[in-house]
């Protein structure tokens, strides 16, 4: 029997500027070369599904806030889409435009860290600085909706926190106007830069049997040339109504899931677009008085509607017993919430289904037999929340 060569344990964190949240991961190398890694969470056990059963269904939208602090919006809306499931109530036509519409520049936003952090990560500075620069302006209109520029809570059962302000269609705009000329930037700086072409190309494939059997979904998988994207597939909050393409790619790499973020963040552009020029008009919310707020103005002059503020406010609504599960496309992939109620005002248990998850558990996979050196690259191209990881 050939004795193995001699081989080396390296951790890779918890604590380490490219695993992006504290993620450790034990690598045994021959040489340069990664034989084998094991990817270790737990290191940022949150608890936010336990937080949800001690809040009311409500309150527990601003749980769903801290797992992807990247992309928040995704997180509240497939955790009210849930428990609307529950309650058996459908949103306005202007909230579903309007929850698309954030959604989609959320997943932008989410993109835009992605490729800033992932190219500073391989050594491309500029690059970090222009796709942040890009970002602000998002957070300006998330300032402008909800008043805050992370964490947002917006989106609420039943419809969202308050309509969107007059002026944010002329920002949104704005910002479409100027994002194809960031884009062109972007892609200058990197598409044929040689140095992150080496990077790269050919590093850290993830093939479609891989994704299947790791239960990798979003930009990776449709990297691998799985056209799967759960707006087209499953369609939620009027998604059916506008028209995008799903992006794809067949390499399988790092350069392949680049490209398809950033042919998502176009696709994602059209739909914004759609969404604020065909904006319908009508309420933002569902009018059941026991499920959402009356109106302020109400309150000085209607007792029945101080009645339902109170109750609403101080102990909640309740949601008959049972269970469901709703899926959305997050900018990692598939998110799902298994949302179960006993007929109480609390969640009796929300599950979350994170895409971060999966997409950790397949670095195993990609590293063995790269370079140590590459890990980076490895790690970086699966854009992991460790917030939605360890829950």
């Amino acid at each position: 029997m050939t004795p193995l060569p001699e081989t080396t344990i390296l951790n890779m964190g918890p604590q380490h500027p490219a695993t992006h949240g504290v993620l450790r991961l034990v690598l045994e190398l021959d040489g340069e070369t990664v034989v084998h890694c094991s990817p270790e969470i737990g290191y940022l056990h949150t608890g936010i599904e336990k937080q949800a059963e001690s809040h009311t269904w409500q309150q527990a939208v601003t749980d769903t806030d801290r797992m992807d602090y990247l992309s928040p919006l995704m997180n509240n809306l497939g955790y009210c889409l849930a428990v609307e499931r529950l309650l058996g109530i459908e949103v306005p036509r202007r909230t579903q435009y309007i929850r698309a519409l954030m959604a989609e520049l959320s997943r932008i936003a989410s993109h835009l860290v992605w490729l800033g952090t992932y190219a500073l990560d391989l050594g491309a500075v500029s690059v970090f600085f222009y796709a942040f620069q890009a970002r602000e302006a998002i957070l300006d209109m998330y300032e402008a909706v909800a008043g805050v520029r992370m964490n947002l809570a917006y989106i609420r059962v039943g419809g969202l926190m308050a309509d969107i302000p007059p002026q944010l269609p002329a920002m949104v705009l704005r910002f479409l106007d100027e994002l194809p000329r960031w884009q062109h930037d972007f892609r200058a700086l990197l598409d044929n830069n040689p140095i992150f072409l080496g990077r790269t190309k050919g590093i850290g494939r993830l093939d479609r049997s891989q994704c299947e059997a790791y239960g990798v979904t979003g930009p990776a998988l449709r990297a691998a040339g799985v056209p799967w994207d759960l707006r087209k597939i499953t369609p939620y909050s009027g998604y059916e109504e506008f028209e995008f393409a799903v992006p794809t790619r067949d390499e399988a790499d790092c350069y392949a899931r680049y490209q398809v973020r950033m042919d998502e963040i176009s696709e994602s552009a059209k739909i914004v677009r759609q969404a604020v020029e065909g904006m319908p008009e009508g309420p933002w919310r569902n009018t059941d008085r026991k499920i959402t707020l009356p109106p302020r103005e109400e309150l000085g002059t209607s007792m029945e509607s101080l009645i339902h503020h109170f109750k609403l406010v101080s102990q909640g609504f309740a949601v008959p017993a049972g269970e469901v599960y709703q899926a959305l496309e997050s900018p990692r992939g598939e998110l799902g919430f298994l949302v179960v109620s006993d007929g109480g005002t609390h969640p009796y248990r929300m599950r979350v289904r994170a895409p971060s998850y999966y997409n950790t558990q397949a670095l195993g996979a990609m590293m063995q037999g790269e370079l140590v050196a590459d890990a980076v690259a490895v790690v970086g191209s699966m854009d992991m929340i460790m917030g939605e990881v360890d829950r």
